[in-house]
Parts: C-alpha cells; sequence; structure tokens
C-alpha cells in the first residue's frame, strides 16, 4: 500500500520531461557526432544513451529512497569525498584545453556542486537547529563549506562551472535565513564588482585605446589572458570575426540559419561543413546545432521542456513540510536552471562565452549522471517531503 501511495506522489511531469530531453539529446549527440571524424565520436550517442539508463537507475532508487535518511548519513562523507577528490585531481587528473578537469572518465567538479548542495541543506534546513547558525557563525561556516570546493574547481580552472553554484547557495542560505543582510550585501557587491569588471575590460579593450593606457587597466582586472578574450568578445562581437570572436559568429550563424522550423535531422550545414568549431559542438555549443536543425519551433519545445522539468521542482520546494527538502529541491531546481540559461545565453551572445554544458542534451557522462541523481533526490522530496514536519 506504502508503494501506491508513493507513486501517487511522484512527479510523472518531471519524469516525462526528463525521458523527452535525454532523447531530443541523445539526436543532437548524433548529428554533432557524425560530423566529426573519428569513430568515438560517431557513436557518442550510444555512450551518452548508456549512461542515461545507468543514470535512470540512479534516479529511481534515490526518488523511491526517503532522502532524509541517506542525506544525513551521506552528507558529511560525500562532502569529504567531494574535496579529496578535487585535491587529487589537480595533481594526477587529466589535461584538456588547458584544464586539469578529469580523473580518467569522471569529472569531480560535477559531483561536487551536488554534494555543496545536499551539505548546506542537511545543516541548514532543520527548523531545530541552533540559533548560532542563523547568525554570523552560520554564515562564515556556509562560505567556508562552499569556499573551499570553489577556490579548488577556479584552479583547475573552472570559472564556468565555479559560477553555476552561487546562485544555489545564495538561494538556499537565504531561503533558510542565514543571516539575510550579509547576504543581500555579498550579491549587491557581487552585482558592483562585476559590472566594474566589465567596465574596466571595455575601457582597456576598445579600439584605439593607447597600449600604455591599456596595460595600466588590465593591472587590476582579475582575470586570465583567455577570460579577457572572451570577455572582449562579449563586449566587441564584430571586432574580429575570423579569430577570437569565430566560435560565438559560427554560432549565431548556426542558430540564426535554422529559421522558424529548422533544416531538418542531420542537415544543419554550419555543423556538418565544420564551419561550427567541431571541439564544441557536442559541449558548450549543443545548442547551436540542435537549433539549426529544429529552428524556432524546436528551440521553443526545447525551453518548454525545460520548463515542465523545473516548475514543478520549484511547487516541490513551496508546498513540502520539510525544511531539508525544501533546500534540496531549491538548490538542485537552480543549480540546473542556472547551466540551461548561462549554455543558451551564450549561445546567443547574450553572456560571455564560458564552458558550460547544456542538461540532457550535451554530451557528459558525469553531468549527466550528476543532474539525474540531483533530480531524483527532488523526485524522493516530492513522495516523502511530507509526510511528517520538522
Amino acid at each position: 500500500m506504502k508503494f501506491l501511495e508513493y507513486i501517487k506522489r511522484f512527479n510523472w511531469i518531471t519524469f516525462a520531461a526528463m525521458l523527452a530531453l535525454i532523447v531530443l539529446g541523445t539526436a543532437a549527440i548524433y548529428s554533432a557526432g557524425n560530423a566529426r571524424s573519428g569513430e568515438l565520436f560517431h557513436s557518442m550517442w550510444k555512450s551518452n544513451l548508456g549512461t542515461a539508463v545507468f543514470g535512470l537507475a540512479v534516479y529511481l532508487a534515490l526518488a523511491f529512497f526517503d532522502y532524509r535518511k541517506y542525506i544525513a548519513l551521506s552528507a558529511i562523507p560525500a562532502y569529504a569525498v567531494a574535496v579529496v577528490l578535487l585535491v587529487v585531481v589537480l595533481s594526477i587528473g587529466t589535461s584538456t584545453y588547458g584544464g586539469k578537469r578529469w580523473l580518467w572518465f569522471f569529472q569531480p567538479s560535477e559531483v561536487s556542486k551536488l554534494c555543496v548542495i545536499s551539505m548546506l541543506a542537511w545543516l541548514f534546513g532543520p527548523t531545530d537547529s541552533p540559533p548560532w547558525m542563523r547568525g554570523f557563525r552560520g554564515f562564515l561556516l556556509a562560505a567556508a563549506l562552499v569556499g573551499v570546493p570553489s577556490v579548488l574547481i577556479l584552479k583547475e580552472p573552472d570559472l564556468g562551472t565555479m559560477l553555476t553554484l552561487m546562485p544555489a547557495t545564495v538561494l538556499i542560505l537565504f531561503i533558510a535565513r542565514v543571516w539575510r543582510r550579509a547576504i543581500i550585501v555579498a550579491v549587491c557587491a557581487a552585482a558592483v564588482g562585476g559590472t566594474a569588471l566589465l567596465g574596466a575590460v571595455y575601457e582597456a579593450e576598445k579600439p584605439g585605446v593607447p597600449e600604455a593606457r591599456r596595460e595600466a587597466i588590465m593591472k587590476y582586472v582579475p582575470l586570465k589572458p583567455h577570460q579577457v578574450k572572451r570577455v572582449r568578445v562579449f563586449l566587441f562581437p564584430d571586432e574580429d570575426p575570423n579569430a577570437a570572436g569565430y566560435n560565438l559568429r559560427q554560432a549565431l550563424i548556426s542558430i540564426g540559419s535554422g529559421g522558424f522550423s529548422g533544416k531538418g535531422f542531420r542537415r544543419g550545414e554550419t555543423n556538418h561543413l565544420k564551419f561550427l568549431p567541431q571541439s564544441i559542438s557536442m559541449n558548450d555549443f549543443i545548442f547551436c546545432v540542435y537549433a539549426e536543425e529544429t529552428g524556432f519551433v524546436g528551440s521553443v519545445l526545447l525551453l518548454a521542456l525545460f520548463g515542465a522539468l523545473l516548475v514543478p521542482c520549484a511547487w516541490t520546494a513551496y508546498v513540502v513540510t520539510d525544511g531539508t527538502g525544501r533546500l534540496l529541491a531549491l538548490g538542485v531546481s537552480t543549480l540546473v536552471f542556472a547551466h540551461v540559461f548561462i549554455n543558451i545565453a551564450m549561445s546567443v551572445g547574450l553572456v560571455p562565452i564560458t564552458g558550460l554544458p547544456l542538461p540532457f542534451i550535451s554530451a557528459g557522462r558525469t553531468f549527466l549522471v550528476t543532474v539525474m541523481a540531483g533530480l531524483g533526490i527532488v523526485q524522493s522530496v516530492s513522495i516523502h517531503g511530507r509526510e511528517t514536519r520538522t
């Protein structure tokens, strides 16, 4: 009888949206992979589909098991292991495109985000937690828990992955009432700092600026050369379209050429004629491949599916009576939303380009399983989170 009750509480909308996104993602990876040379890329869709099947098993296992039990048991060990793996990857990890982010086929930074969210939800979710956890000391504890993995991720370097964790962290702490004044001040300071940073790069990199003035300004800009180049492309997208701005230019051409209804499956010319850089077509810029083939209609469908996935997750956080479950649902849904927003926004030139995958659509085994595990936890909150009030 209890299982039947769980089935009634099961959120079928998010589950169906997730399966539909996996199908669309597998098709997009198949199309992008066939434009590349080598059997490894041609069969990448099979690897992605196999990973999705494994992820589905993880999703269902986490969904039907009471999240309060495994979060209580695993929050601290999982966080500790995640930090250790982030240290290990900096020592012996595989270097790819100038960064150490991989231990063989495993990417610790992706898993660490879910571990941080689980740790924060476990600590700050219960309503009977000590009063000091809602004040200055609680804020410092949260800052340390988030800061350690964030610094290690930045050292890889992987700024984009670190940035996606920040909105989830801020929302969790704000909803948990952890020294809200400090959170508001920190968010405002980050907004002012980001604006000042963009202004400094604009002033230093705009055409006609003397080299001496450029060097004087850039001394105070805490960005690496490749990051400065990405910000410059964002600020001046038409200045160097055949070199630094090539990726963005081809991404925009690819999306725009899809028109209203798209060119059809595997008929995207920008992708298959290899104008869209092949090193990123299956991952960071997979949306461009998808949008060229499916057009405006397909893009709207994709956004609608992400909405069908995330809105019920947010609703779960709203109606759940358990504080830990509320923070888990908020953290996971915000993390997924951050990936969707940043990936699509950078593809259309609304934010600087950064290396972030699009959930369920981009190729990436660790990221796919991590997202499905997170959504499995949210499903568990939907099933078990209203059983008792804590």
